[in-house]
């Protein structure tokens, strides 16, 4: 382990501790009730050290997270928080005649907390992006393949660097060009390399057929104690979510369990939608949806709301509502016929509209589909049916996407997925985020997606017109 990235570690473990106490100091000083006294204080601070750790581990807040998007680590704050504050009033039921507290100090105390520990983390993911970029965290590696799956690979771990790996080449039976990734040699020269050349991990991104080469290519990797990590070759079932069941002693591949497909997590779902969809309405939509119309109403002619048709939850067709954007009478296919997609500077778009369509404001909507039942707040987005006529012909796995229901949100549009898909490739990426959302969802990844949303929609999204 690098000096940096040893002292990177220790710090993001410690720097909680001083921001307990400072929590503690916050809650004693703003609650006006000091009911904690003499030795008090260093034993309610014990407790809430082991409670915070304890609490930490099981959240897995400690794990690494470079890869992840700053939301994901805040959610991450906020179960360790949660679990926390459990743990913490657990233990403080045995000290109730010893530590006396109120309601009010506590929830300053964990408010105090969790406004503290954000920044704190927000300023060590920056000095380890800091530390990636100058190259002095970055490990190197080689590629064992050139197949589409390496080819990825190599490619985002050359435009994200925060992932700390610098591949020096690729070895593979056959000689090809891999996206600028040097060529090394055959796979049997692998031993060779790893005598020369001070490699940190070996990644294998070799098809199933080739099993001998892979067995060759782990044996060498034990010999030298080289670590070793597999790119599974998936390819085929990379939108399901695959689970393993045995009858007798034999393994069964589940390709088609969804999480969505169990009803505690449907129940789960559809809580979330309804009560946040509430929330929206009782919070925000009450007074400001009227006022986005009467301002769409008086800058240009036409309805205020904006209905389409789209596709649903299992190709079934529905009503999605939205603030009208365009001039009233807009055409929505060129001159072949074929459906045009708003572009940026469409001189369709509306100066009003343009504002509504950058802060995501015309999707507001659409929490009355949530409510109505054929939308949920987090879900691929729902697409007209022209575009899902055309993409059905040539976008893998396509119709997959509607497994489950559309959503005002997405995994796909929090990681820029958004616009237009006119480019080559843009309309597959899309959907093989949303494949990969489908397969992986939890409530918390929801919880993600919302606040990222929110996140990208106050930074600005180039691509929201």
């Amino acid at each position: 382990m690098t000096r940096p990235y040893f002292l990177y570690k220790s710090v993001r473990y410690l720097i909680d501790t001083p921001l307990l106490i400072i929590a503690f100091w916050l809650a004693d000083h703003y609650s006006y009730m000091h009911v904690i006294s003499g030795e008090r204080p260093l034993t309610f601070l014990l407790i809430s050290i082991i409670s915070w750790y304890t609490a930490a581990q099981v959240s897995r807040l400690y794990t690494d997270l470079r890869s992840s998007k700053f939301a994901e680590e805040i959610i991450y704050v906020l179960v360790t928080i949660i679990l926390f504050a459990i743990l913490l009033t657990s233990f403080l039921f045995f000290f109730r005649n010893t530590i006396l507290l109120n309601n009010y100090f506590l929830g300053i105390y964990f408010a105090s907390l969790f406004i503290l520990i954000i920044p704190f983390k927000y300023i060590l993911r920056k000095y380890l992006h800091f530390v990636f970029y100058s190259g002095r965290l970055q490990e190197q590696i080689i590629l064992i393949g050139s197949t589409p799956a390496a080819k990825d690979f190599y490619d985002t771990i050359n435009l994200h660097t925060y992932y700390g790996y610098k591949c020096i080449g690729f070895l593979d039976d056959d000689r090809t060009k891999m996206n600028g990734c040097p060529y090394l040699g055959r796979i049997e020269d692998l031993s060779k390399i790893l005598e020369n050349t001070e490699v940190a991990e070996v990644i294998i991104a070799l098809p199933n057929s080739k099993h001998q080469q892979i067995s060759s290519t782990i044996e060498v990797c034990d010999f030298h104690a080289t670590r070793l990590r597999m790119i599974p070759d998936l390819y085929l079932y990379a939108a399901s979510n695959i689970s393993i069941n045995t009858i007798g002693l034999l393994p069964v591949i589940n390709l088609r369990s969804l999480p969505q497909d169990r009803w505690a997590n449907k129940l789960l779902k559809k809580a979330f939608d309804i009560s946040f969809s509430l929330s929206f309405f009782i919070l925000i939509g009450w007074w400001f949806m009227p006022l986005v119309a009467l301002l769409i109403k008086i800058s240009s002619r036409g309805p205020v709301f904006f209905k389409q048709e789209r596709w649903g939850l299992n190709n079934k067709m529905i009503v999605c509502y939205k603030f009208r954007t365009m001039y009233y009478g807009s055409p929505e296919t060129d001159d072949k016929g074929g459906f045009m997609q708003a572009t940026k500077n469409d001189n369709r778009v509306t100066p009003l509209g343009r504002f509504l369509r950058e802060w995501n404001i015309d999707e507001f909507p659409q929490f009355w589909n949530v409510l109505l039942g054929n939308m949920s707040v987090v879900g691929p987005r729902p697409h007209v049916t022209p575009l899902n006529i055309s993409s059905i012909q040539h976008v893998d796995r396509y119709m997959l996407r509607h497994l489950v229901k559309p959503g005002i949100t997405g995994w796909a549009q929090v990681n820029g997925c958004r616009g237009e898909t006119t480019a080559p490739g843009s309309m597959q990426r899309r959907v093989n985020y949303d494949l990969y959302y489908i397969h992986s969802w939890t409530f918390w990844m929801d919880c993600q997606i919302v606040l990222q949303t929110i996140i990208n929609t106050i930074k600005g999204d180039q691509d929201a017109y």
